[in-house]
């Protein structure tokens, strides 16, 4: 109280001592006497009060203190407010202190026409319109983006909030949650501590916080409520290795390198302030500060340092100083009795309009203050560059500079920070570790993570739970089973943990898939782990890893295999045997043609030739033709034809063998639309997601047939219950590796894979996520699947490929056959038309004939027989003749008589005349 009466003594000396005619400007000063901040900022103001009039002795105005004690109370701050504006009339009221107080101020202010002026009330959220507040101080939304800064720099993913039950502490959280969310980090819990809390419910909280598993702690409080947090804190061995604590302002600024017990609470613990700037003023004021200080507090036994908040309130005095000076105060009264009778005051505007006219003054003073650069926008003071310091020993080291300009230009950049260069330097850490932490660890209070495992996977394979009679303990099996113990054994860190089965009393499943994920975000599992499907709708609670393995729900029916009657046709496919059947006709034409002139075998009615075409090549495939075959020609193509013939039934006879031995089922496209239509029963897994599915697909829920083992679904596959099975990949595969010859697949739609469940925001899912992969590239989880899963002995599903022969087989082998039929052809073609090329130049000179006479006498001539391969009836005769001589001379003389015979032939058909026979003797002798 001394003080307040010695700084209104001061205000009214200055006054007096100034030569000229002054105007006083009255100003209220509303602060808790009792507080640090008090005692700070009541020295930064009177030293700021004395510092400006002996620099500004000629200004006209002088400005007089009226300082009040709230008491800490929100009624004690209004009673000063009612006391300042009624009895004393001041103009203005810097303060009250907290947030609480100013809400309740400000009103009266505002009835008054007159401003209220704060350096210490920074919530965020306290921004009243259309009042005449000044906020002089850095509101704490400020300083919101470089914490999450440095919990973007150091990639922790989890937070977790500890604030103070008041507006001053409820009114930041808003903001962090909003700057975690930015930088991809969750706020895992929020501890609301009352500044009335007990000790031992601060204790209690901590011990709860550190059976968790985050291990960032992010502090705004009052400064003497985080004494006792870090005090409780260091007894529940929090300020240690492995911890991250991290300060607000309001926090660090209060940080008192003279208290020893302070210091070592506080160890390794990161704090953000706002970025003062060094100056020759600062330290010529600094010194003169802890002098007023020691003088006004000499009972203080460790005086403070000059913090943000005794340089906010020396600026906003120098500014209010220059404001009023500028706008030419003239002294007014505020405040009259309305009347005798009525107890109740009026406030009225005066003829000064202080409040508006000062607030727009202040908004227009701008100059470089102890703390910065002074610059109101729309009466709140503007944000600056904020320091990021370390508390290590008895200083608070600077680490790094958060700027917000840098971290508006991480648009084009998502990695930058806005830490000058990007980096901070060395921090040691609580527990004195200069090692990062990765921000969250199993808890160490002795609790194992727990895991649900479903009672009933439906197949052994996957998970099996076995209750021991004799211990009635629970042993846990199966593929997923090794599969996460070999994960959880390749993290870099141990990690304690226990199987619960998902179970009612009786050994039943207490429910499906989707409540077992449920119980991982209602806390009672820390985990889950089988044979659990990666779902949307489970996704919404619960974060999944990387799949362990690929999903898939495939549909599943009865096998129904090919009629008899027809397997003879399946060797080969259709086109194979239309193409086959063409070269068939194709040959039977070509001998007909090329053997048709020489050979008699190939003469006859047109019954008789069309008979033949099909019959030669046909008797080709059992090697049983008696025709000879006279041209060489011909030869070659029934040759090569035979070639043909002898592969095609080699491979006609060992597919045939094939397809009789080893039964073929008939892909049958099942499709959804039509079991939906039939209103056909399908089946699927107990408590699977498949459920859901099959609804969403149109399936009546009636016409959904639930079974729980693979011997169920056998048994309603064969009797006909169902008509289709739907289920997982995975189940399909092991169940049809059982009844492979069974059953078969017959339809398959792509889902997300199998994979562990972990609470939302675990810290756990990156590492176990990085740990599959590692398992996956070193081929170990494909070997653990080996030992659970044999391959099936029947693979090949119906539809994936054929077995009959097709057409491209013989591609080549056709090719080669056509191209020599048809060369044969052609070389006959052109050898016939030169040696009758008389004839057919005859026949085509002639010019009295038309053109389609002239293609039948030439049709005519092909058709008949070639007179070097059909004797002639004389000499028939001649040697069917027993004449001696002649018998004699036959073997030697026959060629010369078939010369003759086909000269004379010849000579009577152009009307010559005949050769002498007498020539004719001599020549044949």
């Amino acid at each position: 109280m001394r003080f307040f009466i010695s700084l209104s003594l001061l205000g009214l000396f200055l006054s007096l001592c100034n030569a000229q005619p002054d105007t006083t400007f009255r100003v209220g000063v509303i602060l808790d006497s009792d507080s640090a901040t008090a005692h700070i900022g009541y020295t930064s103001l009177s030293l700021a009060l004395s510092d400006f009039y002996s620099i500004h002795a000629n200004y006209s105005t002088r400005i007089v203190l009226y300082p009040r004690d709230s008491k800490g109370l929100v009624t004690g701050a209004a009673n000063s407010a009612l006391n300042l504006l009624k009895d004393v009339q001041v103009d203005a009221i810097i303060g009250p202190q907290t947030s609480a107080q100013a809400n309740f101020v400000i009103g009266l202010g505002d009835a008054a026409h007159v401003s209220i002026i704060s350096f210490s009330v920074t919530t965020p959220s306290f921004y009243p319109k259309g009042s005449y507040f000044i906020q002089t101080a850095i509101n704490d939304a400020a300083q919101v983006d470089a914490i999450a800064a440095i919990v973007k720099y150091f990639k922790w993913s989890q937070v977790v909030l500890i604030y103070e039950d008041s507006d001053y502490g409820i009114g930041i959280t808003p903001y962090l949650a909003n700057g975690f969310q930015q930088v991809n980090a969750r706020v895992s819990y929020r501890s609301i501590i009352a500044t009335s809390a007990t000790d031992d419910y601060i204790l209690l909280e901590l011990y709860k916080m550190k059976t968790m598993q985050t291990r960032v702690f992010v502090v705004h409080t009052s400064s003497p409520l985080a004494s006792r947090i870090f005090l409780k804190a260091k007894e529940a061995e929090m300020i240690s290795e492995g911890y991250v604590w991290i300060v607000t302002t309001g926090i660090l600024e209060f940080f008192n390198p003279n208290d020893s017990n302070g210091v070592e609470l506080m160890q390794g613990v990161l704090g953000v302030r706002p970025l003062v700037p060094k100056s020759i003023t600062l330290d010529s004021t600094t010194i003169k500060w802890k002098k007023k200080f020691e003088d006004d507090y000499p009972r203080d036994p460790q005086p403070p340092e000059i913090n943000i908040y005794g340089l906010w309130a020396y600026d906003t005095l120098w500014a209010l100083a220059t404001a009023i000076e500028k706008i030419g105060f003239r002294e007014s009264s505020h405040l009259q009795n309305t009347s005798a009778s009525n107890s109740t005051y009026m406030f009225t505007t005066g003829t000064s309009q202080t409040g508006p006219q000062l607030r727009a003054a202040m908004n227009e003073t701008n100059f470089v203050g102890l703390s910065g650069n002074f610059h109101l926008v729309n009466g709140k003071l503007e944000s600056s560059s904020f320091q990021i310091v370390n508390i290590n020993g008895t200083e608070l080291r600077e680490v790094g500079i958060w700027t917000p300009l840098l971290q508006n230009s991480s648009q084009t950049n998502a990695n930058m920070t806005g830490f000058s260069g990007e980096k901070l330097d060395d921090i040691k850490w609580p527990g004195g570790s200069r090692n990062v932490p990765k921000g969250w660890e199993v808890p160490v209070s002795g609790k194992k993570l727990r895991v649900g495992v479903p009672a009933k996977a439906g197949f052994d394979e996957f998970v099996k739970v076995e209750k021991d009679p004799q211990t009635n303990s629970n042993k846990i099996s199966g593929l997923y089973i090794d599969l996460f113990d070999s994960v959880m054994a390749a993290l870099p860190y141990a990690v304690r943990y226990e199987y619960i089965p998902f179970e009612n009393s009786d050994g039943t499943n207490a429910g499906s898939y989707d409540e077992l994920a449920r119980q991982v975000l209602n806390g009672k599992f820390d985990a889950a782990v089988g044979d659990i499907s990666i779902t949307t709708s489970r996704s919404k609670d619960v974060d999944f890893t990387l799949p362990v393995e690929e999903g898939g729900v495939t549909w599943t029916q009865k096998v129904q295999y090919e009629s008899e009657t027809t397997k003879f046709l399946k060797p080969f496919e259709r086109n194979l045997w239309l193409t086959a059947v063409a070269l068939f006709i194709f040959t039977g034409l070509s001998l007909w043609f090329l053997e048709h002139r020489f050979n008699e075998a190939f003469r006859g009615s047109p019954s008789d030739h069309i008979s033949l075409i099909f019959y030669i090549p046909f008797m080709s495939l059992v090697f049983a033709n008696r025709e000879k075959i006279v041209s060489n020609l011909a030869r070659l193509v029934l040759a090569v034809w035979i070639f043909v013939v002898l592969i095609l039934t080699s491979t006609y006879t060992a597919n045939l063998s094939s397809i009789l031995t080893v039964p073929k089922p008939i892909y049958t496209n099942i499709t959804v639309a039509e079991l939906v239509e039939n209103k056909d029963n399908v089946g699927c897994l107990e408590g699977s997601f498949i459920i859901d599915y099959l609804k969403n697909l149109g399936f009546h829920d009636s016409k959904i047939i639930r079974y729980r083992t693979s011997d169920e679904f056998d048994n309603a596959l064969t009797n006909g219950s169902i008509k289709a099975l739907c289920s997982r990949t995975a189940y399909t595969n092991l169940f049809l590796s059982k009844n492979c010859n069974k059953y078969m697949k017959v339809g398959f739609n792509l889902t997300e894979g199998i994979a562990f469940v972990f609470p939302r925001g675990s810290p756990l899912v990156a590492d176990v996520s990085r740990a599959i992969v590692k398992l996956t590239d070193s081929l170990k989880i494909p070997r653990i699947r080996g030992r659970w899963i044999r391959e099936s002995a029947c693979e090949d599903q119906p539809g994936e490929h054929s077995t009959q022969i097709r057409l491209k087989s013989f591609k080549i082998l056709f090719g080669i056959t056509v191209g020599i039929t048809g060369t044969c052809i052609l070389v006959y073609l052109v050898s016939y038309f030169y040696g009758n090329r008389d004839f057919v130049r005859t026949t085509i000179s002639d010019s009295g004939t038309t053109t389609w006479s002239k293609v039948r006498a030439i049709f005519k001539h092909f058709d008949q027989r070639d007179p070097r391969y059909f004797p002639s009836k004389e000499d028939s005769e001649i040697s069917a003749s027993p004449s001696p001589h002649v018998h004699h001379n036959r073997c030697c003389c026959r060629s010369t008589e078939f010369q003759v015979q086909w000269d004379q032939e010849t000579a009577s058909e152009n009307g010559a005349e005949s050769p002498n026979p007498d020539r004719i003797t001599a020549a044949a002798h």
